[in-house]
């Protein structure tokens, strides 16, 4: 969603932005274009990989490109050591990259055999085969159901807990075909894998993405200049959910009953919400990039604190 990044983002001259989910860098290198000669980007990202492999896409970009490892919800401590207090513009662009799911050895998918990690950082936290070896039935099941919307939850959860002890779940196709063999009708060829909501559910999990979408949200809107404007795609319902609360929830004007003449709370709305409707990627776009089908932008901007306009 390249095209409507720019457009929700707008980038311009002597700027200075974070992209808090770097990835392959594909976002930076445009934010980095469209504010030539000057602007400056911060690029964060928690794999290691990734900025190993942005640090070479963006070289051209000398020191206009800052990069540093850690969770966007960290942005704080990164821009105090760096010196910046506020921003043009920030780019959260959720979930997994294309590099991460197409790196067997990183866990993430189910269409080729890897190790069951799924973290973005596999130098912290512990991986999926921990949670799936040691999580009680109930507890697994929660994490399906919360973060997966999986119908069978406890009825995968169950089966996994039976078969642990007997035959370790280590990697990934030995999970997915467990989840083939127990969910009904999950070996019959379907459009979605029947493995696809239990391995969001895991990723979600391990990574704590929800929460540090809360808290990143939280922390990015009050990071922007007046005018300053926040841009997130996600890719399920849960994430999108998170952020169109919140987006609304800043926009909201006066709270009080509709009994009450004139206003006695004086709230005000700290945000415009550009994107009154979710902006979804074009047909052509997902005939080039399938994996385009999911993503789902919104988009803010921040409002001078005694803005009393009608959002």
């Amino acid at each position: 969603m390249a095209d409507e990044v720019l457009r929700f983002l707008d980038p311009h001259r002597g700027g200075t932005y974070l992209d808090g989910t770097l990835g392959g860098a594909g976002h930076a290198r445009l934010i980095l274009e469209a504010t030539s000669p000057d602007g400056v980007l911060v690029g964060m990202d928690r794999d290691a990989e990734a900025l190993a492999a942005a640090k070479n896409n963006l070289a051209a970009f000398g020191d206009r490109a800052i990069l540093r490892q850690g969770n966007f919800s960290e942005m704080n401590t990164h821009l105090d050591l760096l010196e910046i207090d506020q921003l043009d513009g920030i780019l959260l662009d959720l979930g997994v990259s294309s590099h991460q799911l197409d790196s067997p050895e990183r866990g993430f998918s189910f269409r080729e055999d890897g190790p069951l990690d799924m973290r973005m950082n596999p130098a912290a936290g512990v991986s999926a085969a921990t949670v799936v070896a040691e999580a009680e039935a109930d507890e697994l099941r929660r994490i399906f159901r919360d973060y997966g919307e999986e119908r069978w939850a406890g009825k995968i959860a169950r089966a996994i807990v039976a078969d642990r002890d007997q035959t370790p779940f280590v990697t990934t196709l030995q999970l997915a075909e467990l989840v083939c063999r127990v969910v009904p009708g999950g070996r019959v060829p379907q459009r979605i894998h029947p493995a696809t909501r239990i391995f969001q559910a895991l990723r979600i999990y391990v990574n704590g993405e929800l929460e540090s979408l809360r808290s990143g949200l939280d922390v990015a809107w009050q990071r922007l200049k007046v005018g300053g404007r926040l841009v997130v795609i996600s890719f399920h319902s849960l994430e999108d959910r998170i952020v169109k609360q919140t987006f609304r929830a800043l926009a909201a004007g006066c709270n009080c009953p509709p009994r009450l003449a004139v206003c006695a709370c004086g709230h005000q709305p700290k945000v415009r919400i550009l994107t009154r409707k979710a902006v979804r990627a074009t047909e052509d776009e997902i005939k080039i990039n399938p994996r385009s089908r999911s993503a789902v932008l919104r988009a803010i901007e921040k409002l001078p604190e005694e803005d009393n306009q009608d959002v």
